[in-house]
């Protein structure tokens, strides 16, 4: 599980910065690796980890906000701060400004807020189809049963890829992104197959376009060249695992959340209209995106010196849960105004699909809740909490 040891050696060098051993990729109860984030950020707003070959990591508010704001000193060249070296390039997340802001002017224009909004329809109706069966069930496991199936199928649609992959697609999608500190090799080489499967895409695309964004991608140049073909499946690779993941991440929480506070689950059906607020208050308390960047000059942050080269784990989590920034700040409070949270990030890599995800949210939640407003965890299946990219295994709930 997650773990936080004091650890001494190596301190002299690292000034008063605190050291210890921050191992964030095990398993244990919910929530375990926010309360984790929680202790170190009340130790030091930036501390040392001795995890891997060692990394920064930035706990409060402050640092955070820096670090996402400069990226001419802190690279976005690698995503996981205990990879040195990783052996894949995730298109545009993984380039620095300015390739970088090329790539974000071809894709801004299909997630915009309007764009987005002439897909409302599609969304709900494919939320609700995967409502209605469960309604007389009386139970699911959330997860597998709605919050993994829900997004994958919106991406599945709005790539135009065959929703009959979806099961393949979300077992790689596991390999990646919840596996990975278990199974580095299967995760590699599931990231491999994704793009092999995207490469005989992109043939097919070639000959026959199609009115979707990968025949759109096709048609995309840069400094008036076509995009290579190698970065155009690094590109699909990236919407792959944004599409599949993050959503249904933030689903289980908030839902987890929601089965087990009555009160605020009794409100949101009662009044629906507070529904975008407690989303934003449900992104806040539960983020659980933890970039990695790597540093490219000397700098300090909070006292802490970092040379060029050094690695830095951004704990989103622990910035929107800072006492410095927010009253109760591990508390759920749904009509939180204002919430000045960094969820989606900041800065130029500020989350693209932001208007999707809050969309997909919203729908969730004033479906689910018009048609089981009355449900709660299931105390029989343990609620555990995977590391890496923080996530719950499983989410077991019941209705009358």
């Amino acid at each position: 599980m997650t773990t936080v040891d004091t650890d001494t050696s190596g301190g002299a060098e690292r000034g008063a910065c605190p050291v210890v051993h921050y191992d964030f990729t095990g398993k244990g109860a919910a929530l375990s690796h926010l309360e984790a984030l929680d202790r170190l950020r009340e130790m030091h707003p930036v501390v040392r980890s001795t995890f891997g070959e060692g990394f920064w990591v930035l706990t409060d508010s402050a640092g955070v906000r820096e670090a996402l704001q400069k990226p001419g000193t802190f690279s976005s060249s690698i995503v996981v701060p205990y990879e040195p070296d990783p052996p894949y390039k995730w298109i545009p997340e993984m380039l620095d400004p300015p390739e970088h802001t090329r790539w974000r002017q071809l894709l801004s224009p299909h997630f915009t807020p309007k764009a987005m909004e002439a897909l409302d329809q599609k969304v709900r109706t494919r939320c609700v189809e995967l409502i209605e069966p469960l309604v007389e069930r009386g139970h699911c496991d959330f997860l597998e049963d709605f919050a993994w199936r829900f997004p994958t199928s919106i991406f599945l649609d709005l790539m135009g890829l065959p929703v009959e992959d979806l099961d393949r697609f979300m077992a790689w999608e596991h390999a990646i992104l919840h596996n990975a500190d278990q199974d580095a090799d299967l995760a590699v080489t599931a990231m491999f197959e994704v793009m092999g499967y995207f490469q005989e895409l992109i043939a097919d695309r070639r000959q026959s376009p199609r009115d979707d964004l990968l025949s759109t991608s096709l048609t995309w140049q840069i400094d008036g060249a076509p995009i290579p073909e190698d970065d155009l499946l690094s590109w699909c690779l990236l919407m792959f695992m944004a599409g599949l993941d993050t959503v249904s991440i933030q689903l289980a929480y908030s839902f987890w959340h929601l089965g087990s506070t009555p009160a605020d689950r009794e409100r949101i059906v009662a009044d629906p209209a507070i529904i975008p607020s407690a989303i934003e208050e449900l992104l806040r308390v539960f983020s659980f995106v933890a970039p990695g960047r790597k540093v490219t000059e000397a700098t300090e942050i909070s006292g802490c010196p970092m040379a060029d080269g050094d690695r830095v784990m951004v704990a989103l989590g622990s910035a929107n849960r800072d006492p410095k920034e927010f009253d109760r700040p591990t508390e759920v409070v749904i009509d939180r105004s204002p919430n000045n949270h960094v969820a989606f990030g900041l800065g130029p890599h500020r989350c693209l699909g932001s208007h999707l995800a809050r969309r997909e949210l919203r729908i969730a939640l004033e479906e689910w809740h018009a048609r089981i407003p009355d449900y709660r965890i299931d105390g029989s299946v343990e609620v555990v909490e995977h590391g890496g990219m923080f996530g719950l295994d499983s989410l077991a709930l019941r209705w009358d």
